[in-house]
């Protein structure tokens, strides 16, 4: 009887492992099948599919499946879903982004993209639970191990001691490369800001704080020592000793929490030394003081979702909140229309977390009641304050606001390119209507990666005096052409979803003493009334290379630390696994930073110093994952 029991169990087992043998040969065969679908590869290329890489990839598919498929719970449905829906968006934006970059344009009657999809994004949901499964292992590991150890308590003397230290340490660093690039990147519309306080002739164009921020520091240096380049020396060190300040308070934050030491050490190694750091706390773009208001920005959030009541008790918590959110609102016009998404959210939050009764790791939860008058009551000092401040900038420097085409960067791109492609979806009034907000001699610019060419010749005062008009001539051309909408936006926008993409979005523009070519990952330059002078010439051309040419983007791996699309990927990872986890507290945070995200992929076009915080933010990412804050 005993044998026969033995012998049924074991037949049991060899059929669940047939079963999973077959599933696990059936997916990895489809995923290798389709996998050329997500290679940016010229067409009828023979590198994939004629190649002994690809029985790797088809073996080590096989086996990754397989393993997953033995250890993951299946009865856990709502990770699946979230697992699911990420692997789907992951799987869509590759398939999207391939055809974008290759040729410009995604052809939805493709069927290889639409047998792909699922393929695809059943391969990365299996492989996307089991990962989470193994960091799920590694936190309960984690938490029996601190339950039987004690750190030691730092002296606060020292504690001050090392803070002073890591800021210095920082700004020495970055000292050299000042030196290299000397005066800085005097860059992305600084010519433009500091012309306004020279000439005193002021628009709403860009922030007026940052206009009168740098035109009013280099204007006052210039007056003194009758030196340009020492007034934008003299503004990067102000940005310096910001962005250190911000980093070294993020680092006392981790501490606080109880980050492991090496983490925090990597972090500040990261801050010193990464390039993409250090070009931005040199560069003269608003990105820079934006970014950083954002970052303390986030570590306000997380101690509101963590320890609502503390948070509300706390006045230098709630400050660092209100002034956070006004200085990330001045400093980008987008900042406004994020946080305001933000603020609904907020409301939503902690009035769930009161009439739910309970909170998360909250030690007031009967405390709650005032917690959402309270909220309210910052949200509105906060945009008060921003209202006035820009009332009162805007009345006291007569600054000029007729301009829309920032706003109206996504249709002006779609009408320009089915204008370009497709002139048969207008009607000779359409074309008289078009051409009268967008001259001719402007949509022949049309660049698909760049709107900048065609939304200067942008006729305000014609668009202001009929917006209805215009309005429902876009409407018009896009419902007779929805396709042609669709690829105009994706790729204004694809280098900010897609990992692989190269950003060469100025190829063939000329600047002051250089032009784009293979590369515009950062403006490397300096514009009047400045002037490159370099003191250590050999560090200043590794600045170059990085910023012009696509040099980190030949070392595998390391290339997707500069890539926004991969980073955001790697941040919705941890997002969609804090939600899977249930971490709210955490989650809030995130979706800062991805609503700052949809506003810019409705922008002009796709640089890293739009989504400079993927870069500011990954040390706090990294502890949200690792270290659980």
């Amino acid at each position: 009887m005993v044998e026969r029991r033995e012998s049924n169990m074991d037949e049991k087992e060899f059929k669940i492992k047939l079963k999973l043998n077959t599933i696990a040969f059936v997916i990895a065969t489809a995923g290798t099948l389709c996998f050329p679908q997500i290679l940016n590869l010229k067409e009828n290329t023979l590198g994939f599919t004629n190649s002994i890489f690809s029985v790797f990839v088809w073996l080590l598919c096989i086996y990754a499946v397989r393993w997953s498929l033995q250890t993951i719970d299946w009865q856990d449905r709502r990770g699946w879903r979230i697992a699911g829906i990420l692997s789907f968006l992951f799987t869509t934006a590759m398939l999207f982004g391939v055809r974008l970059d290759a040729v410009g344009n995604v052809d939805f009657k493709d069927w290889r993209l639409w047998v792909s999809l699922p393929v695809l994004a059943c391969l990365f949901t299996i492989l996307v639970r089991k990962f989470w499964n193994f960091l799920g292992g590694i936190e309960e590991r984690k938490h029996r191990l601190a339950e039987h150890i004690r750190l030691p308590v730092t002296p606060a003397k020292a504690v001050k001691y090392v803070d002073v230290l890591t800021f210095g340490f920082m700004l020495l660093c970055w000292l050299p490369v000042l030196l290299a690039v000397y005066p800085g990147f005097f860059v992305y519309d600084a010519q433009e800001e500091w012309l306004q306080v020279a000439s005193r002739n002021f628009t709403t164009h860009h922030p007026l704080v940052h206009v009168l921020l740098l035109g009013g520091i280099v204007c006052a240096v210039h007056k003194v020592t009758d030196s340009y380049n020492l007034g934008i020396a003299c503004y990067m060190t102000v940005q310096m000793l910001i962005v250190s300040g911000c980093f070294t308070y993020l680092l006392v934050f981790m501490r606080r929490r109880k980050v492991a030491k090496g983490v925090r050490i990597a972090s500040l190694v990261y801050f010193a030394f990464f390039p993409v750091i250090v070009m931005f706390t040199l560069c003269s773009a608003k990105d820079t003081i934006f970014t950083a208001a954002l970052l303390m920005l986030l570590l306000a959030l997380i101690d509101l979702g963590s320890d609502s009541g503390r948070f509300f008790a706390s006045r230098n918590q709630m400050a660092l909140f209100v002034l956070s959110a006004l200085a990330m609102m001045l400093f980008r016009k987008n900042g406004v229309y994020a946080f305001a998404v933000m603020a609904l959210i907020l409301l939503l939050y902690v009035n769930k977390k009161f009439y739910s009764g309970k909170t998360i790791r909250d030690s007031h939860e009967k405390a709650q009641r005032p917690y959402l008058r309270k909220m309210a009551l910052l949200l509105a000092i906060i945009f008060a304050s921003y209202f006035m401040i820009n009332s009162v900038l805007i009345l006291a420097l007569h600054a000029k606001n007729e301009e829309n085409q920032e706003i109206l960067t996504v249709p002006i791109q779609q009408l320009a390119r089915t204008y370009k492609f497709n002139p048969e979806a207008f009607d000779p009034e359409d074309v008289a209507a078009l051409h009268a907000v967008l001259p001719e001699e402007a949509l022949v610019l049309y660049n698909p990666k760049l709107s900048d060419p065609v939304k200067v010749h942008f006729r305000n005062n014609v668009y202001a005096a009929n917006k209805t008009r215009y309005a429902k001539l876009w409407l018009k051309i896009g419902l007779r052409k929805p396709l042609s909408y669709i690829n105009a936006w994706l790729m204004n926008s694809y280098g900010f979803w897609y990992p692989d993409t190269v950003i060469d979005v100025y190829s063939g523009n000329t600047v002051f003493t250089f032009t784009y070519d293979e590369s515009s990952y950062f403006g490397y330059e300096v514009e009047e009334p400045g002037y490159r002078d370099s003191k250590i010439p050999w560090l200043d051309k590794a600045y170059r290379k990085l910023s012009l040419e696509i040099s980190q983007e030949k070392v595998p791996i390391y290339s997707m630390l500069y890539s926004p699309g991969g980073i955001f990927w790697g941040i919705a990872f941890v997002f969609a696994y804090m939600l899977y986890r249930k971490k709210y507290h955490i989650v809030v945070p995130y979706l800062m930073v991805l609503i700052v995200w949809l506003t810019v992929i409705l922008g002009p076009t796709y640089l890293p110093r739009y989504v400079l915080i993927f870069w500011f933010g990954i040390p706090l990412f990294a502890a949200m994952l690792l270290e659980e804050l």
